[in-house]
């Protein structure tokens, strides 16, 4: 009898782009729509709003942009740093890390003699690559990657702040608030589902997590705004 192949999915892969796509989205809606919201209720006028919305919009995503390619590239500086120094330590000490990667599959419940076998033959294999991820905890799928992580937060971010922005335009003003907020919560409801969703997460503690933000980022500057009351 032949067995069928099996195939499994598994979402690690996508830790990096989705972790910024969210991140971005997220950040663009509420950012924007508190925005908007918190320089309406200082009862400034419509173009104001809009101009205040779209310059917003644009300097938000390039802030995403700039942050998440300057902290992803740390990130990615302090890998290769790592890698540097384990590449070196392998060409001079090469007796010494093939017993640190056999203690590693000993205390992962290996007996000594198979554990050093195991670190034999994987070195053999690929020394640094094994090292990388048993030592460092460094893998492929998920080492940093600042130029992918820049543009997907800058678009994604891009997308999210013009959803409140087309709906603080079409609106009439005096519903303008009530809208923006009504329809931000959907929209970081909807956003928090994808994300979990793509990330193989809980739907409904995901939205709630987003959505609970959001309102309460958008209530502090409606306040601020009406507090003040002035155009800005």
């Amino acid at each position: 009898m032949v067995r069928g192949v099996h195939f499994e999915t598994h979402r690690t892969d996508r830790i990096g782009w989705l972790r910024a796509a969210v991140l971005g989205a997220n950040d663009g809606i509420v950012s924007t729509a508190s925005l908007v919201v918190g320089v309406a209720a200082s009862n400034a006028s419509a173009s104001e709003v809009i101009v205040a919305g779209i310059a917003g919009l644009v300097a938000g995503a390039m802030s995403m942009a700039a942050g998440e390619y300057v902290s992803v590239s740390s990130q990615a500086d302090t890998e290769k740093a790592d890698l540097d120094r384990e590449r070196n330590e392998l060409a001079s000490e090469p007796e010494f890390e093939l017993g640190e990667l056999a203690a590693i599959y000993e205390k992962r419940g290996l007996e000594p003699e198979l554990a050093r076998t195991v670190a034999e033959r994987l070195m053999a294999h690929d020394a640094l690559g094994t090292h990388a991820r048993e030592e460092l905890g460094i893998f492929d799928l998920t080492s940093a990657r600042p130029v992918e992580a820049a543009l997907a937060s800058a678009a994604t971010f891009a997308v999210g702040a013009a959803l409140p922005l087309v709906m603080a335009i079409v609106c009439p003003p005096s519903l303008r608030i009530p809208v923006v907020i009504s329809t931000s919560i959907v929209f970081l409801s909807v956003l928090g589902a994808l994300g979990a969703y793509a990330g193989g997460a809980p739907i409904g503690k995901a939205a709630l997590r987003v959505t609970f933000w959001g309102i309460l980022a958008m209530a502090l500057t409606a306040a601020v705004g009406s507090m003040f009351g002035t155009s800005v």
